[in-house]
Parts: structure tokens; sequence; C-alpha cells
């Protein structure tokens, strides 16, 4: 080896399997993406005085000025703009600029991050300044700029320098932040908490993402003020400790030496003792710090670079002073020069070389770089050219590329050395590299001159685990912490829950991306030790785990596995029966349950079995664990017998017999897959001494032909997820000794392989709409012949069949027809931009993690307590003292004991009418005995109004919606009722003894006493009619309800009341379960979804629900937050973490469904118009024309009626824009005719009404006083003719209003009035 480059050129042969396809990526080059900037001959020429800032306007055109100078070694071209439209100016200097030459690496410099922090924005316009002046002068600059492809940005937040002041030394004055007043170094994904900002907010950060996965930089420093020292990273860590956390990168040792390197060559910042004013104890020991132990910053750039892009970066702070004045400019540029030239010469440390097959020697790009030892690989350039910084020292180096035989080199030396390579040293040696095939090892002679003899390395073998133990629960723990702490790049360990004995359900994720679901990638998962004396499973995962972890890289086997494929691997589902089975055990019973003992196998929803046993906690986890992630292939593992045992595992009549699934087939070739790898399975006698009769043909068999297993998790995945999963007994003896175990893993450890590699057989793709290209989720995908479809996960879909792998891509047209087939006629709504950027937030929030992110990012402190009435008054109070921009507060009346019924309305613009918007309302405490929504629903305000501003899916969300927050409608139960009594009935009601959820009459007739105080309040709210949603929490059982609380024999729209009702419960982790599990008020068993309708679960009369459907027009839902109505105060934590997310996901569904707005043909808006919903639900225009009306996903019919204009009929979308026209006809006939005809009657009608007057004179006081209540209560029953269509206004009345007097007289004016 000589110099700085061990200079290896890696060739990979294909495996000798016809099959296999090779994938070549051919990027674009330098000239295709980015702008390049054109300059006019005369652009003038600027001397460098040192002594001057360059704002924008001068910046561009003294780059452009240099660039027109030097055209030979120089281009100027711009990334992107900033969020004001202004250029990002990027100089490109090498010999040749406007090629992509090979075998340079690209190295770049950042400036100005921080637009108030200056001092780097001048010295890489000195340093480009000085490139070029000096190149073809100096020897040292000719030779760095001939060898390597440089690339320097002096400003990456333009706009932030616009705003800074010269002078500002600790960045009072602004401008650190871009236009939209965002911190760009906290803008980039995370490793730790991924993307925290919208794209939209960060243009720059956008482009520069770009640029980096386009250029695939070697090395590359960040510049930024503040103080004197250069940064490595990690920039921050998983626990986020504020300070004095060192968090280590695999390079941690290069890094240091690379910030080494900076620091040594600047005079100050060697010393280590920066003397900043603002911290003038401050050091930093050899002027260098790693990022995380000086202070956490999540969502740097340097991270961003090391983890996503291909890129070693150092962040270098150059100066105490952020925009010191220009005077001292001269003196920071000889300061920091020669820093500069040393740091850009780092590039050509290290191993590079070219990575191409064998045979025809093309490049392959994307190889991945492996450096054994080092647990960071990195990826090969557009011509197959990679560039490994490496400290002195001998490594072994592996090149892996899908489809190809990895190679390796070994022993490679790196040295060190002054000087920087030349590109055509022809004395630079070339490693021979060999290929490896399982059957035969054959040399591939390498180019040019040989300095030794090939060298062929052995066959490949896999490193096979080297411990084999039982593990106890702690010695387990810290072997999954060990290895996700190892291998952080493939391996993520989380937990889904907690035991009976709080023990953690843990589960290791191993993929090349861990912590997210990759577009088109299945997800795969192993679950062992259910019957926690089966232990077999858990030691074979936790080998399983070693192996793919030891292996990754080097086994080519297993790095397509990983690479491909995202694996959940749970140990243990049963710690707690572990911890008690014993080592030995045949066939035994110690430990198979869980601690309370209960058969956890037995405990799932079963298809043809009501499972009455209560939902344990591990099967709780695991549920929600699994309807949370779009599995596709699953086995679990279970011990005391040798067989594959596949769905269905119960029958009907619960007799042995063979019980089919749709998918029999597929299920019978996954089982021998794995079957067919372990000899002794296959065999089908597997335990002769045991089970002497028993036999398996192929070692498969069907679960309920061998005996019948309900309430079983391998049919409730089947059924009930995407998740096609199998049982495998995977030995005889259940708790095998520990000398036996080594066994076990040969036995299995191809099958464990071979059944990951199922879950690519069969059909994948998308589903997209056709004129976006927007993924649609929860879509159907069904195979003909086969009863069992699946839907699309986030926007991708698996489907395991009996044949090879296809790619099916299905794009859908959206149906908007009109009955007859027809296109909609007529205006079409359009959208501006802010509208679509919202539409396509409320989707994000809808798909995947959008909810569960934003839950994590907006985390608020609180130490819960109950409030009293009281302290409930003066939280709200301080709410609107608080936020007085977007909140506001108002009395709805007062309760029999004069306390207020407060109502707080968050909105961008509180208290005024927005017909546009949709209005949502969260009511609670109509029962005094269950306070937990009143505590529920102050948090949940308290949480809006802390994140508006903060948090951009908040701020907007309360930005376009008017959320009103009832917190407590009986207050006075409230005071009476007692803490830590889940079933006490004190308080429940008002003071008058009434439940209130009894007391909503909307007819006079069907009330026998005048409404309570409380109940007029909210009958006087929900009357207001402007609301598109109700959501009303109560206690006592863990369900949400849709309306009717009366019996009734139908709803209207009854799929859209129980989807809004099963959109709450989904977002609840216990609630969609369906497992009430409240023993203290004898509602067990299983409600399906954990939904159903509210007269299902206690009919009567009054409800405030029915009363806001039938009078308020608004559906309401009612949730029910659990099974004890008074819990102690220590339980709302927990409470308000389950019901967070699905609170917002209220905020979130109101703004689905169909809106629009009605008007007429001259663009007048139509007020009080019908909109008939599928022939029968019924809303109104409000003011504008707007309408507003929830509907469950699917095709919907919209009519829209109003008196005078002909009837329209559309097809429901989620905008429209109805217009009528006038109608000329009245009764069918000519509208001339009808008026000729009234003007003749009018004489007679006349006469009639004298008549009338004449007799009504003549009546008693009982009599006017009957007339007198028609017209009091004209607002009950007009509202209810308009909701109802039913006849005319004079015949309803006579049904409802009949007098009392008993003369035929005084009855026929009755009826004819």
């Amino acid at each position: 080896m000589k110099g700085l480059i061990a200079f290896a050129q890696l060739k990979l042969r294909l495996p000798v399997l016809a099959s296999l396809l090779v994938f070549l990526v051919v990027f674009p080059g330098d000239s295709r993406q980015h702008r390049t900037r054109s300059v006019s001959p005369s652009a003038a020429e600027t001397a460098e005085t040192y002594s001057k800032y360059y704002n924008y306007v001068a910046l561009t055109g003294l780059l452009e000025s240099l660039a027109q100078k030097y055209p030979h070694i120089a281009n100027l071209s711009s990334i992107g703009q900033s969020v004001e439209g202004r250029e990002l100016w990027v100089m490109r200097i090498t010999k040749d600029p406007n090629m992509d030459t090979p075998g340079k690496p690209k190295f770049k410099y950042v400036g100005n991050m921080h637009g108030d922090e200056t001092v780097s924005r001048q010295v890489l316009v000195y340093l480009i300044e000085y490139l070029l002046s000096k190149y073809g002068e100096e020897p040292r600059i000719s030779e760095l700029v001939n060898t390597t492809d440089i690339y320097i940005m002096p400003s990456m937040n333009p706009d932030g320098f616009e705003k800074a002041r010269e002078g500002d030394c600790s960045g009072d004055y602004g401008g650190r932040n871009n236009a939209r007043d965002k911190d760009l170094n906290r803008s980039f994904p995370d490793q730790y908490d991924g993307t925290s900002v919208k794209q939209a907010d960060v243009p720059e950060v956008t482009a520069v993402i770009t640029w980096i996965q386009e250029k695939k930089f070697v090395l590359s420093a960040n510049l930024h003020g503040g103080t004197v020292v250069a940064s490595y990273p990690f920039d921050d860590s998983a626990s986020h400790q504020r300070q004095g956390h060192y968090s280590q990168s695999a390079d941690d040792s290069l890094f240091r030496a690379l910030a080494l390197v900076y620091s040594r060559n600047h005079p100050v910042m060697k010393t280590g003792e920066p003397n900043c004013p603002d911290t003038p104890d401050e050091t930093f020991k050899d002027g260098i710090t790693n990022g995380a132990h000086w202070y956490d910053v999540p969502g740097g750039m340097q991270d961003y670079n090391y983890l996503y892009g291909n890129c070693l970066e150092v962040t270098m702070e150059l100066s105490c002073c952020k925009y010191p004045l220009a005077t001292e400019l001269h003196k920071e540029w000889d300061l920091n020069r020669e820093s500069l030239l040393a740091y850009m010469e780092q590039v050509h440390i290290g191993v590079r070389g070219y990575v191409k097959e064998a045979v025809k020697g093309t490049a392959l790009a994307n190889a991945s770089i492996v450096v054994e030892g080092i647990r960071h690989n990195l990826a090969t350039g557009n011509h197959g050219d990679y560039y490994r910084l490496l400290l002195p020292g001998t490594y072994n180096i592996t090149a892996v590329a899908p489809g190809y035989i990895p190679m390796t080199v070994n022993s490679v030396i790196t040295v060190t050395t002054s000087s920087t390579p030349s590109t055509n040293d022809t004395n630079m040696s070339s490693p021979t590299i060999s290929s490896f095939n399982p059957s035969q090892t054959r040399g591939v002679p390498s180019e040019g001159k040989q300095e030794t003899p090939p060298v062929f390395p052995p066959e490949h073998q896999p490193i096979q685990p080297q411990e084999f133990r039982h593990h106890s629960y702690a010695d387990m723990e810290l072997f999954l912490r060990k290895y996700n702490s190892e291998f952080p790049s493939i391996a993520h360990l989380y937990s889904v829950g907690r035991s009976v004995n709080q023990r953690e359900l843990y589960v290791m994720v191993i993929s090349d991306n861990p912590k997210v679901h990759e577009h088109g990638e299945p997800e795969f998962k192993y679950v062992a030790n259910m019957h926690g004396n089966e232990v077999v499973g858990r030691e074979l995962m936790l080998n399983l785990i070693e192996y793919l972890c030891r292996n990754y890289g080097t086994d080519p086997e297993v790095t397509q596995l990983v690479n491909s494929t995202r694996i959940h691997i749970m140990p243990s589902m049963n710690p707690d029966g572990y911890e008690v089975a014993t080592e030995g055990d045949v066939k035994g019973y110690k430990g198979r349950n869980n601690s309370n003992n209960f058969d956890l196998n037995r405990n799932f929803p079963d298809q043809f079995v009501t499972i009455t046993e209560p939902r344990q906690p591990e099967t709780i986890a695991v549920m929600n664990w699994l309807k949370s992630t779009p599995f596709v292939l699953s086995a679990n593992l279970h011990g005391g017998s040798l067989v594959v045992n596949y769905p269905y595992d119960d029958d009907r009549e619960g007799i042995t017999r063979y019980s089919q699934s749709p998918d029999d087939k597929v299920f019978q070739q996954l089982s021998r897959a794995y079957s067919q790898k372990n000899t002794l399975m296959y065999n089908g006698h597997p335990c002769e001494d045991l089970y002497r009769n028993e036999f398996f043909k192929d070692g498969i068999t069907n679960g309920a032909n061998w005996y019948n297993v309900p309430g079983g998790m391998q049919d409730w995945n089947y059924l009930n997820t995407n998740c096609f999963e199998v049982t495998i007994e995977l030995g005889c003896i259940k708790f095998p000794w520990a000398k036996d175990l080594p066994t076990y893993w040969e036995q299995n450890r191809e099958a464990l392989l071979q059944f990951i590699h199922q879950v690519h057989t069969g059909v994948k793709g998308t589903v997209s709409d056709i004129s976006d290209g927007t993924g649609i989720p929860n879509a159907t995908i069904s195979v003909q012949g086969i009863d069992h479809s699946i839907t699309t996960a986030h926007t991708d879909f698996s489907i395991i069949s009996k044949d090879g792998v296809e790619v099916v891509d299905f794009r859908l047209t959206r149906l908007h027809t009109d009955s007859n087939g027809q296109s909609p006629k007529g205006p079409q709504p359009t959208q501006n931009p802010s509208e679509r950027e919202f539409q396509s937030l409320i989707k994000d929030l809808s798909l995947g993690q959008g909810l569960d992110q934003l839950v994590r990012s907006t985390a608020t402190e609180n130490r819960f307590r109950y409030r009293s009435y009281k302290e409930l008054s003066e939280f709200v109070r301080g709410l609107t003292l608080n936020f007085p921009k977007f909140t506001s507060l108002r009395s709805l009346g007062q309760t029999v004991e004069f306390r207020t019924i407060w109502a707080l309305e968050i909105s961008n613009k509180p208290g005024e009418a927005e017909p546009s918007e949709p209005k949502i309302r969260f009511v609670a405490g109509i029962h005094g005995n269950a306070p937990v929504g009143i505590e529920l629903l102050l948090e949940f305000a308290a949480f809006l109004c802390i994140n508006y501003g903060k948090n951009a899916a908040i701020t907007r969300l309360i930005n376009e919606t008017r959320i009103v927050i009832v917190p407590s409608i009986n207050p006075d139960g409230r005071e009476q009722a007692i803490e830590k009594q889940c079933t006490s009935t004190q308080g429940r009601t008002n003071t008058h003894g009434k439940d209130l959820d009894t007391d909503f009459f909307g007819n006079a007739s069907q009330r026998v006493v005048e409404a309570q105080p409380e109940t007029r309040a909210m009958m006087d709210l929900i009357q207001d009619k402007s609301y598109t949603l109700s959501v009303a929490l109560d206690g006592g059982s863990l369900v949400a309800t849709y309306p009717y609380d009366k019996p009734v024999q139908s709803v209207e729209n009854e799929g859209t009341l129980k989807y809004l009702a099963t959109v709450y419960a989904n977002n609840h982790p216990k609630m969609h379960l369906g497992d009430t599990g409240c023993s203290n008020n004898g509602q067990m068993g299983n409600i399906p979804d954990g939904v159903m309708r509210a007269a299902e679960r206690q009919s009567h009369m009054g409800s405030m629900k029915d009363f806001s459907m039938d009078f308020g027009h608004c559906p309401e839902i009612t949730v029910y937050t659990g099974c004890c109505l008074f819990p102690p105060a220590e339980q709302l934590a927990t409470l308000w973490a389950e019901n967070k997310k699905a609170l917002l996901s209220m905020l979130v569904e109101v703004h689905k469904g169909v809106r629009g707005v009605v008007r007429d043909k001259s663009g007048k808006p139509i007020v009080g118009a019908i909109i008939v919903l599928n022939g029968g639900v019924r809303v109104f225009t409000r003011e504008g024309g707007y309408f507003h009306a929830l509907l469950a996903p699917g095709n919907h019919n919209i009519e829209a009626v109003a008196d005078g204009y002909q009837q329209q009929r559309q097809e429901a979308a989620s905008n429209i824009i109805i217009e009528f026209d006038m109608d000329n006809s009245i009764f069918g006939l000519p509208r001339e005719f009808v008026v000729a005809s009234a003007a003749a009657s009018m004489t007679a009608l006349v006469v009639t009404a004298c008549i009338i007057w004449c007799v009504c004179a003549a009546k008693s006081n009982r009599q006017k006083d009957g007339f007198h209540r028609l017209r009091q209560h004209r607002d009950d029953y007009d509202d209810e003719i308009r909701l109802t269509s039913m006849g005319s206004k004079k015949s309803l009345l006579a049904h409802e209003f009949q007098d009392d007097s008993e003369s035929d007289e005084e009855t026929l004016y009755a009826n004819k009035i």
C-alpha cells in the first residue's frame, strides 16, 4: 500500500442461479438537477479587502464574477431557494467542474446555517477566492483542486443573514432562524425522533437533503459561531439528556481525529479555552467535543450526513461573537485558513476503490462497503467508486450488493502520509479479489500489475451463536439491550406492553431501517414463549437475533433478508410464566399460564366460541401491537411436539376434524417451507417415546384436525389482521436441559430463515389514486376464488400465495358520478394551496403513525388531580387570560345551586361566526359521579392552548376548527360525588335528583315537567345547529356508543354513526379490543371493536345524544372512559395517555365527510336549504350557504332541496358546490296559471278569515291560553317540521296540540287551526 490510500477494486460475481437478476442504479450527473447560474461577460471583478460583509446581492455578484473568471476550475449553481426566494449558491471547485469524473472524492463546506452566525459566510468566500487564485501557483492548492471535488456553500440561510445585525454577538436581534422562524439545525430527520417539521417550512433543509443524497459526499464541515470548538457526532441521544451524555458513533475515533485536524491548526481552538464573554469558564479539551456531551441537538445536520448521507461531517464553531464587526474579518480568515485546508485534505485518508461486476466489469452503484469491527456502512457512488475514511491500521473490508456474492479483502493496511494522492499513481497496489461460490472457489484476476500472487479466501461461513444457556428475564433483558446498543443501524428494541407482574414484553426489530415501516417492505414477526414453560422458542429467538446481527453485511442471505424485511422478534410473551417454570420439565404445566393462571393461547376472541375469561394484559398488549403494525407473516413458537400447525385451530361444533380456512393451500405451503428444513420434523414421527401413535404427514397439521383450541392467537391474526400465522411446535420436551440447546439451534436455523423468506412470496404492490398518485390506505384487496380479503396498510400490501412473487400496483379512479353514470356537471370546487396543504395534513394525521407522532411530539407536563368547581372555574378563566387571542369563555346558564355551566371556545377567531369551518363540541360531567371526563377535557384544553403556535399541526387544527368544550354539565352533582367510589350513584343526578341524561325532550307533549336548568342550558347550545360533531365523555364502562339511546328499530345513517365511534375506539389502546372487563358493574364479555349502539347498552328516553341528533342535527357519540366511575386521582395520568390520541382523532375526523356551499346561479348563497344524505339524513345550510356532514368512507348520494328552486342531486365528494335553477312550476302547473288562480281565490279567503276572527273573539280565556301555547312553542314544532318534511304545518299542529275543550265548536276550531 502506498501513500494515504489503500486502493481496492472489488469485483463481485453473480451467484450461479439463472433466476437472479442484476439491478444497476444509474444516477444523473451534476448538471441535471441543479440550476446553473449563467453569467454575463461583463460581470465585475472585485479585489478582496477583508473589510466588509457581502449581502445577498453583493455575494451573488462576486460568485458570478469568480465563476466567469475561472471557468476551467469553477462552476456556480443553485441547489434550491430559501423561503423568500433567494438562491442557495454553491461553488464547485475542481478540475473540469462541469463533468462528473470518477476517482475524485466529494467534499463540502456549508456556512451561515444560522443567519446571524456570519464569520463562516465570509471565510468561505475568502476560501473560494484563495483556491481559485492560488491554483497553478501553489502546488498544494493545485494538487487539492485536481484530486478533490470541492463544493462550498457560503450561506445556507440567506434570509436570516439579511435580518441579522452587524455587531450582535449574542443573537439578540434575530436572524438565526429562517424566514418561517425554523431553526435549520433542528429540522433534519433525527435518528431518535424522526422528522419534526414540515418540508414547506424549511425549503433550505429540503434542498440540502436532496443535494446530500445525490452527491454522496465523503467529508464535510458545517461552520457556525458562538464559541470556538470542533463538535463531532452524535449531536443527540435517545434520552435527550440536556448536557453531559457522550453519544458515541461507530466512527467515534475517526471523528475525534478529524475534529483534531481542524482544532490543532487553529491557534485559538487548539487551546481549548475560547474565553467567550458569555461563558468565560467553558473549556474543551484539545478544542473538540462530542456534540451531545456539550448539549443535546436533535434534528442536526451533521448526524443526518453521517446516518443517511454517506458523509462524515463535523461542526466547527469559529468565533465567540456571532456577528463581529467587519474589522475582525481579516483576523478570522488568518485564524481559519490553515484549518480549512488541512481539514479538506482529510478526504483522502483511508481506503478507496471501485466495486464492479466480476464478469463484465460493470460498475455497481449503491453497493455497501462494510469494514469489519465498525458498525457503519457506506455505499458506492454512480461509478461504483467508494471512499472509506479510516485511521491508520489493518482492516478487513467487504463489498455487498443485492444479487451478488459479497467479496472480502483481508488485511488492508492504511498508513499516514503528508500529501494528497495522485489519481495517476501507477504504483498503487490493488489487492486481488476472488469470487465466492458454494460449490467452487475460483480467482478473478485483478487488472494491471500484480505485485503478489493471488490469495483465495476460504468458503464463507456465517458466524454462529457462541453462548447457549437459559436466560432468565433479567438475563434476557440485558441480552436484548446489549444487541440494541451494539447494532443500532439494524436493531431497535421496544416494548409492546407489560405482563401481569409488570415485566416488559420486549420486541427486537431487525431491518436496515428498523424504526419505520418502509414502503413495499413486508413486516414479519416471530412470537415465542407464549406458554411460559415452553422455552425452546425463547432461546432460539435470542440465537436468531445474535445470528442476524453478527452476520449482517458479510453473509449474503442474512444481508438480503435484513435489507428487504422488517423482522420483529418477541422472545417471550409470557415472562411471568417462564420465571416459575422448571428446567427439565417434559410435558408439565407449571409456568404454562400467566400469573393470573390463564392460558394466553385460549384468551383471544374466537370466531366460533365466546371467550368469557377476562382478557389478560399480555393478550391486550399483543392485540394492540398486531393492530398497529401491518404484519404479513408470523409464527407462534411452542413446545411439546414437533410439527407446524396451521389454521383453523377450532371448529364450529368443537369437535376434532379438519377446519379449513379460505387460504388452506397457502397455509400448507408455508408450513412445509418450515418443516422441510427440519429433517426430524418433516419425518412426521416426532415424539415416538412420548406419543407413540402420533403422526403428521410432512410434519404439518391442521390445528382443529389435531385438537380444538378456541381463543387461539393464530386464528385471531388471520381473521382480524392482514397476517398469516402458523404455530410451530419445536420439540417434544417443553423445558429441555441447557446442554441440548445447541442441537435445537442446528435443527431449526435453516428453517427459521426459510420461513422468513416466505414473506416475499405471493403478490405485493401499492394502491393509489390514478389522478394524483396519492396512496390509498384501507383499500380492500380481494383474490378471486378466496373468501379472505386484506387491506392496504399505509398504501402498500402483501398477499402470501402459493406461486412465485408478483408485483402488482393498482391505480384507482375516484368515483364522482351521478345516478346515470355521468360525470358531475356544473361548478367544481377548487382549493387554494393553503387548503391543499391542510387536507394533506389531515391525510397525514389519518394514516400510519401520523397521530402517534403528533402525540409524541406534544407532551405536556401536568400533575393530575381532581378539581373542585371553584378550581375548575379558575382554570378555564386562566386559559382565557393566558391565551386571549384564541380562547373565549361564556356562560351557558346556571345550575340549580347557581353554579355556572362554562363553555370554552378555542379557535383562531373565538366568538366570531365562521360558517365555513366545522364546529366540534366536547362535553363531560353530565353525571357528576363520573368526573374523569371533566379532567380529561380540562387537560385537553390546556394541551391545545399550550401547543398553539409551537406545534404546526395543532396550530393548523385550531385555526381551521371551532372547538367548544363544556367540561362540566352537572357541577352540583360533581360536588357531591366521592373519589375512589367505582359504583356509587352519589352525585349522579343534579340537586333535584334528576338524571340529566333522561331530561332532553324536544316536544312538549313528551315532557312531564319543566326541563332542569342544566338541561335547558345544553338544549340552547345544541339547538344552535352549527355543530358538525359532538363527543360526550362519561364513565362506568370501556366502550364508545352511538345514537340512539331510545329504542328504535332502525337508525338512519347508522354506518356513519358507528364509524365515528369506531374512530375513537381504534385510537384508544384498550377500547377497540372490545373487552369491557367491568366486573364491578356486571358488564363483562366482548363488544366487537369496542363500539355499540347506545340502546343496546342501556336503553332510555330523553338523552342528550338523541336530542343532539333530532334537534341539533349533529351526531354525538358517548365515550365511556373506564370501568370505575370515580377512580383514584393517581390513575388520571394513565387515562389521559389512553384518551389523548383518541380525542385528537376527533379533531381530525371533523374535517372529513362532505362539505360544500349551496348557491343560486347568480352566486347568491342559499341559507336553509335541506341537504338530504342517502335519501334520509338531513342537514341544513348555514350562513353563507355552507353545509358539512360527516360520512363513513364509501359512496353516498346527496340531494339538495330549497323552496322555489329545482331539486339537485350529486354523488358526495369531499368538497362540492351545488347551484340551483329557479323552479318555474308550482304543483306541477305553470307558474302563471297558479298565480292567476290564487288571485281569483283571495276574496273567498278574506271572507273565511273574518268568520274565524269572529269565532275566536267569542272564546274563553282558557281557549286563548291554548292559542298562546301554539305560538309559544312554535320553535319546537317548526324545527321538527323541517327535519321530517311530513305533511302540512296545520295537520301536524292539529295532531300534537289538541285543545282541551269538549264542545263540538271547540274541536272544530282546533282542527281548523
